[in-house]
């Protein structure tokens, strides 16, 4: 995918021989890479016009890079999604309710039980997945009632060390089975 964009961009070809030869700087983040503009100086010489940076952005659809994570510790899915999926040392974890595993009923009526349970079965994906409460970079919670935020907070705040993970948290008109709350997170492996 990468030579089909610098093909179509009419990005000049680049020696693989001169960039481990001669590049003082080459970086790579994710599935991102630059190599700084003095391989070009060095590479191209011969060259009087000035040429900026390579970048290169690669993106795959190989089926591999991504695994469904699945544990009967926490409530199965309720439709056709996965408990969470790893991706690119990340583990994205689907929206969670305060079922109990075993029976698939909610724990509680209340938002505190059911903060609870969705945080206790979060706590199984991500350790099915590799990760914790502590790798947890980010998290989003819907409520069914923003006046429960307090409370929820509460309890929340007992599950995630700090540095807490950012946060987004809205009111949503419905959740699935009539819930009170569902949190959904990321989480680094």
């Amino acid at each position: 995918m990468a030579w089909c964009a610098a093909r179509s961009m009419h990005a000049p070809m680049i020696d693989v021989g001169a960039l481990r030869k001669r590049a003082p700087f080459a970086a790579g983040v994710g599935f991102a890479s630059v190599a700084g503009t003095s391989l070009w100086r060095s590479s191209c010489s011969s060259s009087k016009r000035s040429m900026p940076p390579f970048a290169c952005l690669g993106i795959s659809t190989d089926s591999r890079v991504k695994e469904a994570v699945q544990t009967e510790k926490a409530p199965a899915a309720l439709g056709p999604y996965s408990q969470a999926i790893k991706a690119n040392n990340f583990l994205f974890v689907s929206g969670v309710l305060g079922l109990v595993p075993e029976t698939g009923k909610f724990i509680s009526d209340s938002v505190e039980g059911q903060t609870e349970q969705v945080l206790r079965n979060m706590g199984e994906i991500l350790k099915a997945g590799g990760a914790s409460y502590a790798s947890v970079v980010k998290t989003t919670i819907m409520l069914a009632d923003l006046k429960d935020f307090k409370k929820v907070n509460e309890i929340y705040a007992k599950y995630f060390p700090s540095p807490a993970p950012a946060r987004s948290t809205y009111q949503v008109a419905a959740l699935p089975l009539d819930a009170k709350i569902e949190i959904e997170c990321i989480a680094t492996i």
